[in-house]
């Protein structure tokens, strides 16, 4: 008889538990579950994908888009994202801006697909302005791949 009861308490011991974890489950895919929001990945933009730490082309681009906005860099930009050699560049061009490679104010800026050498830790762009009468020039901007923060590093007038 005591086995009998051994065996009658292990079942119910047994079905309790199933019950139990069906009830578990159930409850965390019930409602509750259904209100919390989804999770999501990190958003691309925000995920490393060199190895080694460095700025990617897509970083490098946003950099670029907004230092030179839509009419070129303003005056803090000027101060805080351009390297030091850049800026004595910049301080010995007579006559014309060389961070625009122009002497007036574009009316629009486009950036192009930037390009990145890892073995030079150097990332550039094809900077495109438009100015009044329809007319565009373009210059090359170059940015570190390991600066922080992103700086511009040169640009080449192609004069």
């Amino acid at each position: 008889m005591l086995r009998t009861a051994s065996r009658k308490t292990a079942a119910v011991a047994a079905a309790g538990a199933a019950a139990l974890g069906l009830t578990l489950t159930l409850a965390a895919s019930g409602p509750a579950a259904a209100a919390a929001p989804p999770r999501t990945a990190p958003a691309a933009d925000t995920v490393r994908t060199d190895p080694n730490g460095r700025h990617t082309a897509a970083e490098i681009h946003r950099f670029l888009a907004s230092f030179y906005g839509h009419h070129g860099p303003g005056a803090w930009a000027r101060e805080h994202q351009v390297s030091d050699y850049l800026k004595d560049r910049a301080a010995h061009t007579e006559g014309y801006d060389l961070l625009l490679c122009a002497q007036n104010t574009p009316r629009e800026i486009t950036i192009g697909k930037v390009t990145t050498a890892q073995s030079a830790a150097v990332g550039w762009a094809t900077v495109t302005t438009l100015w009044d009468g329809g007319q565009r020039s373009s210059f090359t901007a170059y940015a570190g791949l390991e600066s922080r923060p992103i700086v511009l590093q040169d640009v080449d007038c192609g004069q």
